[in-house]
């Protein structure tokens, strides 16, 4: 299929569309106006909860709907509910239990909000500036196992996230998806709420079939959505790992790498050849 055919492109928020300062920049904001001028749709997806999508819907004009927790929660930009997906609720203090044997904090979203024992936990206040507003501290998680959208991991210890990832994947099977959102995040969430369900969501409820569809992110969940569309673009930063994985692989979040990719391979016209999957921007 040619680039010009694409019709739809779903884009990962942190590492992606946004600046490790999580900025959107004003040229991130012109390509998503000028893929709405060439009649392209644009979609987020993130392991944010929905409220911490809502700063990008007016800068962005977005229309479309939101996968929020990676998918567990999809809803239109006036935030009403199209699809949720929670974890069993008899797994929640299972895996709420390997996490803390593997040496990780945990966190739990519960419909609109977010839980943490305590405040001052590794990258409690980064996230809540990111999605600008405050958790809700508890002292445990006992009475909070029911509609468990997503449940995260969190350690500096990068290796350890990794290997807890592989850990609660093989423990807990076709139960649950566990995947890096983050190299210090775990995302524990419903099976079918992964970037790779995203797109099959988007495909049917827009009526886009999947090889018209373009991803782009840069870590090891975005390579779920890769697989499921016709285009798949790897950020500059991300691992080799995701690199393999996509299509193309543009320039990195620090140097304008989303709007590059919307320019070099979603609007280039189809007269111009084909970058090699494995170049630079």
């Amino acid at each position: 299929m040619s680039r010009t055919s694409i019709r739809l492109l779903i884009a990962d928020v942190d590492g992606t569309l946004v600046t490790p300062d999580k900025v959107l920049t004003r040229r991130a904001v012109a390509a998503v106006g000028e893929l709405r001028a060439a009649g392209i749709l644009f979609a987020l997806t993130s392991g944010r909860p929905p409220r911490g999508m809502q700063m990008l819907i007016e800068p962005l004009a977005l229309a479309t709907p939101l996968a929020a927790f990676n998918g567990g929660l999809i809803v239109d930009p006036d935030m009403t509910v199209l699809a949720q997906r929670v974890i069993p609720d008899r797994l929640v203090p299972a895996i709420l239990a390997a996490l803390e044997d593997a040496g990780l904090d945990a966190w739990l979203y519960r419909g609109a909000e977010w839980f943490v024992r305590t405040a001052l936990a590794p990258h409690v206040a980064r996230e809540t500036a990111t999605v600008r507003f405050d958790p809700t501290v508890v002292a445990g998680f006992a009475g909070l196992e029911t509609d468990v959208a997503k449940i995260v991991g969190v350690s500096d210890d990068h290796a350890a996230i990794a290997a807890a990832t592989e850990a609660v994947q093989a423990e807990f099977g076709a139960h649950v998806s566990a995947a890096r959102s983050q190299p210090y995040y775990l995302d524990v969430t419903h099976p079918e709420a992964n970037k790779g369900g995203v797109v099959a969501f988007l495909a049917e409820h827009l009526d886009i079939p999947a090889p018209a569809i373009a991803t782009i992110g840069d870590m090891p969940n975005d390579m779920l959505m890769f697989a499921r569309s016709g285009m798949a673009i790897a950020m500059g930063q991300a691992d080799a790992e995701v690199h393999r994985a996509a299509t193309y692989v543009t320039a990195s979040n620090e140097d304008e790498g989303f709007a590059l990719a919307v320019e070099r391979f979603i609007l280039t016209s189809s007269g111009t050849p084909a970058p090699d999957p494995t170049e630079r921007t």
